[in-house]
């Protein structure tokens, strides 16, 4: 996961339609611009292996302050014409920036295991610190797994012309994102270290949704800047 910095945006979402060319464009086109603007560092898509919304793309970034900067937002009032033939065809997209208040272990695993969930008001820091102090270390450093942070939104960024071509998303809850190299051992150490049990006393409310998703493209900021933007028949 995020751990170029202590911040990211992460989103996720279903397509509508072909997907393998939304993936055409997201890799070819939509990355290399993200990865364009100041304060972006490194880009993952992700894919769901079983039901869950099919797409988790995490974008790491300088600091949360990017959902406000001038780069980021002339990039999403200026669509380009194929970006706004294909954000219509989204749906159900959740998307938020985020703080990483608190991270173990390191690098990525092909695999990882998205738990969204929401402290109840005014549990959210009992929340973190249960978060950070028991259930990483539980997870982290079990056989098959690679890293895992606690991700803590923020408030939603500003509506834009690209947001407006697929309509209002919905703002993103916490995150727990573990990655691992072997999704059984992942998946065990998961649902080990986050215990149902546990949840309710440290306040959470609602569900606990946990989708597993398969890495499918990653790249960073420095690999953009060293290649140009592609240029070929859409």
């Amino acid at each position: 996961m995020a751990l170029c910095s202590d911040a990211a945006m992460v989103l996720f979402y279903d397509i509508d339609g072909d997907t393998a060319d939304h993936d055409h464009w997201h890799s070819h086109e939509h990355l290399h611009e993200r990865l364009s603007v100041p304060g972006f560092l490194r880009a993952t898509r992700w894919i769901a292996t079983e039901s869950g919304p099919r797409y988790m793309v995490t974008y790491e970034v300088s600091g949360t302050d990017v959902a406000t900067s001038q780069g980021y937002l002339d990039r999403l009032n200026d669509p380009t014409s194929w970006t706004g033939a294909i954000m219509p065809r989204f749906r159900g997209m959740t998307r938020g920036f985020c703080t990483i208040p608190a991270s173990e272990g390191y690098g990525l695993g092909g695999f990882a295991t998205a738990f969204r969930f929401q402290p109840g008001t005014g549990h959210e820091d009992a929340a973190a610190s249960w978060i950070a102090q028991e259930v990483l270390q539980e997870i982290a450093y079990r056989p098959g797994v690679a890293s895992v942070q606690l991700l803590r939104p923020t408030a939603p960024p500003p509506m834009t012309r690209e947001q407006a071509l697929r309509g209002a998303d919905t703002p993103l809850p916490w995150l727990l994102i573990a990655t691992g190299y072997d999704a059984t051992l992942l998946g065990q150490a998961v649902e080990r270290g986050f215990d149902p049990a546990s949840e309710a006393a440290a306040g959470l409310i609602g569900d606990v949704v946990a989708t597993h998703y398969v890495l499918n493209h990653t790249a960073t900021a420095d690999e953009v800047a060293r290649t140009p933007k592609p240029q070929f028949p859409r």
